[in-house]
Parts: C-alpha cells; structure tokens; sequence
C-alpha cells in the first residue's frame, strides 16, 4: 500500500548518504564541535543574512523545542501555543515535564495572531498565575497553514512591543518557503523572530533540525541545556553533514519543493473531482473530506492518518507528500478515486 501517512517514511536524499559515506571513515571531533558542523553553520548563516546569530543542530524536533522553550523561561513563567501546535498536543506533555505551561489559543487557521495573544494577556494579570513570556508558532503549521510576511510582522511587532520571546517551529520550513503563496525568506524569519528552526527531519535528511538563536538573552549557556536534556550527539558530525548537504546549494529548497507540487497535484484532482478540504492548505499536508465509506475503502489501498469527524458521515484525512513522493503514486491514488 502507498503511503501518504507521513513526510519521513522514507531515509534521506541519496546525495545525503553518499556524503556521510565518504566520511564515514574520517575521524571528526564530537558533540558538533567537527569542521563539518561549522561549515553548515556557515551555510546557514549566509542563508539567513546574519552573522550574528547562535546556531545548533539537534536531532528532532521535540527535543529542540523542549530545549528551547525550558532554556528561554523562568521556572514560573508559560508559552503560548495554537490548540493544534505540536508543543500542544503531539508531544506528551514534553513542554509540562520541564516545568512550564503551555497557554493553548484555539485558532480556526492553526495561526495565532496579536488579538488572540492579547486576549491570553488580559487574563493572565497578577502572580497568583503563570506569566506569559513566549509566544510559539509554526510554519508550516500542523494543519499545513502558513505564515504570510504582514502577519509575522505584526506578530512580531506584538510580541517585541510586551516584551514576549517569539519562537517558530520550522519542522517543515521547507514546505512552508517554497509554498506556491510564500512571501517569506529566511532572512526575513530570523529578522522578525527570536529563535527558530529549519527542520531536516520532515524534508530529506536522516534526522536533525537547524536552531537558530537571533535573541541575545537567549544564547549563553545553550549548549549546557542541550547536554542537560540528553540530546547532545555525541556523533555530531553526522548532523553537521546533513546540513552542509541541504544548504550547500538549492538541495533544501529543492526537496520541499517537490513535496509541494505531489500536494498540489493531489489537491486539483480531488477539487476537481468535487472533493473539499477541511483546512486552506497550499503546503504538503492536505486535509481532503470524505464520506465514511470512502475511506474505508482507502484503507484497503493506502496508509494516511484520520484527522477529524465533520458530521455523522464524513471525517477529515490527512494526506501528506515528501520528497521522495513518486507521481505514480498520486497517479494512483487520483485514478483510484476517481473509479469510485
């Protein structure tokens, strides 16, 4: 059965293995002090336009936002998330475990914007509640939404004038910027943010998520909380590859862009067919409806993930691409329905 369950099924882009095989061999410093990592970190900084900030490879993307979130905030002190954040709902209480709160903002777009943050302000007013200090976004965001630049501006804005820590979780970045509908870059990302990340993960690499720290208050001692929190490699250089590889040319971009044009072949064909979605995604997750006994007939066929119920006789999917999704693979699945 082909799978649309996930954009990691698959292992990483074959140059990205040929590169860890030709220095498989070749001794390297640990923990990401090696001259690969240090390349990479280069790449990125070039990309980003800014010399200035700290950068830091780590292997997944929970543990970077755990990390991030317990080093940036006082033992009192919460983060704001959309209700469908990652940080909020798929990763078991990771961000509680360290102590702090997460401030939940039901948000219809997966998006938050500074009339909902401000609305979590106004309740949180006196010391017998938690302080919010952080606001957490992502982009794309879990239901494939995406940021545009005047609303990230605006957020940002915000969050600078009330002296709140903007971080954005960047797992699939790469869907996000090579979006048909994208107005942001990199370089606008880290001007308009504290901290963020460009996932490796969930767009042709192995394993491994760039963080980059623009916020100066939050760059002493980083390291320290990374080894704390068990996610140092000691084998860093593996990390350190991977990204010299998605960011010694277009290789990044090029990936996420394919895994957008599978989405959007998928999606003109289910419009076509009369199909609706349950979410304005232009990214590489789609949330197709269907009638129950569609779906169970999809079953049979194909591997996705249920995203919701919609009434009594329809539920949501979730369909998501990669870049190693083949054409004969949407091609199937379209021909499939459109036979039913």
């Amino acid at each position: 059965m082909y799978s649309f369950t996930n954009d990691y099924s698959e292992g990483a882009h074959p140059r990205i293995l040929q590169a860890m095989l030709e220095a498989n061999l070749i001794q390297n410093t640990g923990y990401s002090l090696d001259a690969h990592t240090n390349h990479a970190i280069e790449l990125i900084k070039e990309e980003i336009n800014c010399r200035e900030a700290d950068i830091h490879i780590i292997v997944g993307g929970t543990q970077t936002n755990l990390i991030t979130i317990s080093a940036a905030l006082r033992p009192y002190q919460a983060v704001i998330s959309p209700s469908t954040g990652h940080i909020n709902v798929h990763e078991t209480g990771a961000i509680e475990a360290t102590g702090h709160k997460v401030l939940s903002v039901p948000a219809a777009d997966g998006k938050l914007t500074p009339a909902l943050v401000q609305e979590v302000l106004d309740f949180h007013t006196d010391e017998h509640m938690v302080q919010p200090k952080m606001v957490y976004i992502s982009n794309s965001t879990e239901i494939g939404t995406q940021y545009t630049k005047a609303e990230l501006e605006a957020l940002s804005r915000f969050c600078r004038l009330h002296d709140l820590y903007l971080f954005m979780d960047g797992a699939r970045m790469g869907a996000a910027l090579t979006s048909p509908v994208n107005d942001l870059t990199l370089e606008d990302i880290a001007r308009l943010t504290d901290v963020f990340y460009i996932g490796g993960t969930k767009n042709g690499a192995l394993f491994g998520e760039a963080l980059i720290i623009t916020c100066d208050r939050l760059k002493p001692d980083f390291r320290f909380m990374i080894k704390q929190r068990g996610a140092m490699l000691a084998k860093g250089w593996l990390l350190g590859i991977q990204f010299e590889e998605l960011f010694r040319d277009h290789l990044f971009y090029d990936m996420a862009r394919h895994a957008n044009a599978m989405a959007s072949m998928l999606r003109d064909a289910l419009t076509e067919q009369g199909f609706s979605f349950a979410y304005d995604s232009m990214t590489n997750q789609l949330f197709p409806i269907f009638s129950d006994q569609i779906i169970e007939t999809l079953k049979q066929h194909f591997t996705f993930n249920m995203d919701r119920r919609i009434d009594e006789t329809h539920s949501a999917i979730r369909l998501v691409t990669s870049w190693a999704t083949t054409e004969a693979g949407v091609r199937e699945f379209v021909e499939f329905i459109r036979s039913l």
